[in-house]
């Protein structure tokens, strides 16, 4: 049964991480603003999150750092002490999100349904939407706009980045410009693929006439990736890894002609500017988690891997593991998607 928000004036939004996964609330959130313009929307976001959305447009952001311990949960019950919402979209399988959940007072509850409500959600929520045998996420963030009476769920992004951040695009990627960017780093080091591979792959665009460009953030981890790759690389490589800010990135990853990446946020940042990916996945089943717009274009060993760790049937959320998994995608089956990508370009 839907909830209707016709008459409602408030909804809360609680999302907090990942980039990856607050771009596809996003999508979300705008679907149910062209639905409910009058909606007052709220959303409780992480620190980092917060500083690739702070311009969305019809938008009030709540900021949780949970790197302040048990104040993070102080500070948000005092941000929201004289709030009261018609609805909460209760979007986070998370213990910190459950305890933060306490501090959002709501007459509507809406968390995911009860297989997906894990990490306590189900104690805190009175609505669930509808169950989804095999969901990308964004399928499954849907739900919750579906749940509240949103017809139009095709999804479409407006993210707004300041002009000066446009500009500095523009300045690294004049239009007209082939170019590749290449965003080597995931969150874990294990679905970072090899560099001398990442290398080979970035002379073969420079021989096909892309300009080949290195982004990414400021972690040591992201650094020593991308001097390994120029290492490997016979050809000079731009390096812009950590000399960027989340808007900054989001607007080079608009001017690139296409994003190479493995399971990591700035894929999904690339799909919300309309660009193309070539996603590398290993370790978790692209179905659910691929770069959504750009599913043709995984290059995708984890079925392979999967199915040689478990027995039967693979529930859909399952990963593979293994520190060693990524090596099983070759440069030939990355090339190819390369190729196919760049022809679909050039016409």
């Amino acid at each position: 049964m839907s909830l209707n928000l016709q008459s409602a004036h408030s909804l809360c939004l609680l999302r907090l991480s990942a980039i990856g996964d607050v771009c596809h609330a996003v999508a979300m959130v705008q679907a149910i603003q062209r639905q409910y313009p009058h909606l007052e929307i709220t959303w409780v976001i992480g620190k980092v999150e917060y500083q690739l959305l702070k311009h969305l447009p019809g938008v009030q952001f709540v900021v949780f750092d949970k790197s302040q311990g048990w104040r993070s949960y102080l500070n948000l019950k005092r941000a929201l002490a004289r709030q009261h919402f018609d609805v909460l979209l209760h979007m986070q399988v998370a213990l910190r999100a459950t305890i933060a959940s306490l501090a959002i007072s709501a007459t509507y509850r809406l968390g995911f349904d009860r297989a997906r409500a894990k990490e306590g959600q189900w104690l805190v929520t009175n609505r669930r939407v509808a169950p989804l045998a095999t969901p990308h996420v964004l399928d499954g963030f849907m739900g919750f706009a579906k749940a509240v009476g949103v017809t139009d769920l095709q999804p479409s992004w407006n993210i707004p980045v300041p002009v000066s951040d446009t500009e500095f695009a523009q300045n690294l990627i004049p239009s007209g410009q082939s170019t590749l960017v290449i965003c080597p780093a995931a969150s874990k080091a294990e679905r970072n693929w090899l560099p001398e591979r990442y290398a080979a792959v970035a002379d073969y665009a420079v021989a096909q006439g892309y300009h080949v460009m290195l982004c990414g953030g400021p972690t040591a981890l992201e650094r020593d990736l991308a001097n390994a790759i120029q290492g490997f690389a016979k050809h000079e490589l731009d390096n812009q890894v950590g000399h960027t800010s989340l808007t900054q990135l989001l607007a080079v990853l608009k001017q690139a002609s296409m994003v190479l990446a493995p399971d990591t946020g700035p894929a999904h940042m690339a799909v919300t500017q309309g660009t193309p990916v070539i996603g590398l996945y290993a370790h978790s089943n692209p179905g659910r988690t691929g770069p959504y717009t750009c599913l043709d274009l995984v290059v995708s060993v984890y079925d392979e891997a999967v199915k040689a760790q478990t027995s039967g049937d693979v529930a859909w959320g399952t990963r593979a593991k293994g520190a060693q998994l990524m090596q099983m995608i070759s440069v030939e089956s990355v090339l190819a998607r390369f190729n196919q990508l760049s022809q679909r370009l050039s016409h």
